[in-house]
């Protein structure tokens, strides 16, 4: 049974850490007051979307493209590195040899080996990747910082969902840059942060308190205080209880007695032997738990992995098991998405906010390197068996198709059916432009 780990990155930000600039205690933001604000919010969204689904895989660090999808097994062995590579179901096309479950599932999505940028630190790789947009002043290493919404923040803005459920979710936590600034509380993710591989597994906010459940609520004061229990933040009823309870209490009680939201929830639903192919480990539960999501109209689900920051140790931390999660997990969603015809409107993306340094440190790692990284892209028309792009001879530089994190954005914003030259405005009613000079990845539509 694995443990939810505080993982740290080079600048000592712990995975359990959240402050984030924008954001604040939304980092505990409970179900109620999220429906609350979404049901505020709700007549002002402007526009329509479509019904594509994003299942954002963030491994946050930074993985290595040497050691994933973009092996250099001529190069130097300072370059190389340890592992061998491993043949794909495309002929001349290897992955790092840490991938096979990958590799034999490479027919069913891309890798863009050419996303570059000059962010070469945490704090302003991860806003870049995760907004699309570069930070407006330059920023530490371990800052949390939101100056533009974030992907799924947006998504959530365009995108209506039934059942009371949330527009954007985020597991096990928020990524640093994951939150909607500007765009306002209700856009923040709904965080489930409990461990699915666990037997004692339950999302908070979205499990009917016991005494309801067992039917021994004797009357509705009785009632209402077990439904009080549902929530996080306490303001809402200090404002004015009555509306709370009928207006927004009612919108939580119809997602803990809605079917589907029941049944989206409850992993345990699922046949073992389904489970076991996506690992029986926190990662891989998380990514059945997205899958599952995703299917009953979730639009946005991010699946947070910490630990990429691989300055020492990389091939050992790769030995014990940190690559065969991914593998195995990633390669299991993809398959499962086909398997039950979901792909085709189900995007899934993996990716850090940067790639690693050419040559290897003396600490058996390597660096923060933001010219050369590595997408993997599958789901709503995107072409399986794509190479997208390349870098050098030996990894340094992406010297073909090269594509910005701006251009990404715009890809991921069009599969989802939204305009990324759309304008937006910020709490000053100043017009920001979704993304700034960004263009199609041309061949993720072909």
């Amino acid at each position: 049974m694995s443990k939810l780990r505080t993982t740290l990155n080079c600048s000592g930000v712990g995975r359990r850490d959240f402050i984030q600039t924008g954001l604040g205690a939304l980092g505990g933001l409970g179900l109620t007051d999220m429906l609350k604000l979404q049901s505020q919010a709700a007549g002002k969204a402007t526009a329509k979307g479509n019904d594509t689904r994003c299942i954002f895989i963030w491994l946050d660090g930074g993985p290595s493209h040497y050691e994933t999808f973009d092996p250099k097994p001529d190069a130097p062995s300072e370059i190389r590195g340890e592992f061998g590579t491993v043949p794909t179901t495309v002929p001349g096309v290897h992955f790092c040899d840490k991938f096979p479950h990958l590799a034999k599932t490479f027919d069913q999505f891309t890798v863009i080996r050419s996303i570059a940028h000059n962010q070469n630190n945490h704090g302003a790789g991860n806003h870049y990747l995760m907004t699309g947009r570069p930070t407006p002043v330059p920023v530490g290493c371990g800052a949390f910082v939101t100056f533009h919404p974030s992907l799924g923040s947006v998504v959530s803005k365009h995108r209506q969902v039934g059942h009371g459920l949330p527009a954007y979710v985020s597991t096990p936590r928020i990524s640093r840059s994951g939150g909607p600034n500007f765009l306002g509380a209700q856009h923040a993710p709904f965080v489930i942060s409990d461990d699915p591989n666990r037997d004692s597994f339950r999302v908070r906010d979205v499990t009917l308190p016991t005494e309801i459940e067992d039917g021994r609520a004797q009357s509705r004061v009785e009632l209402r205080q077990s439904l009080d229990r549902l929530r996080r933040i306490t303001d809402t009823a200090a404002e004015d209880p009555a509306v709370a309870f009928d207006e927004y209490y009612a919108s939580a009680f119809d997602l803990v007695t809605s079917t589907e939201a029941q049944e989206a929830f409850d992993i345990s639903r699922e046949p073992e032997k389904t489970r076991e192919s996506y690992g029986r480990n926190d990662f891989g539960q998380r990514l059945l738990m997205a899958r599952r999501l995703t299917e009953v109209g979730v639009p946005f689900v991010t699946v947070y992995s910490g630990g990429w920051d691989d300055h020492r140790g990389l091939f050992d931390a790769y030995k014990k098991g940190k690559s065969e999660r991914v593998d195995v997990g990633v390669s299991a969603l993809i398959n499962d998405l086909a398997q039950r015809g979901s792909l085709k409107n189900t995007m899934v993306v993996l990716l850090g906010e940067f790639g690693r340094t050419p040559k290897i440190n003396k600490d058996a790692g390597r660096d923060h390197w933001s010219f050369a990284m590595s997408v993997l892209m599958a789901g709503a028309g995107i072409p399986g068996g794509q190479i997208v792009g390349a870098t050098d001879v030996k990894g340094y530089y992406a010297n073909e198709n090269i594509y910005s994190p701006e251009d990404f954005a715009a890809s991921i914003y069009t599969k989802m059916g939204i305009d990324h030259e759309t304008t937006l405005h910020d709490t000053a009613g100043r017009p920001v432009q979704l993304v700034d000079n960004g263009s199609l990845i041309k061949e993720l539509f072909a």
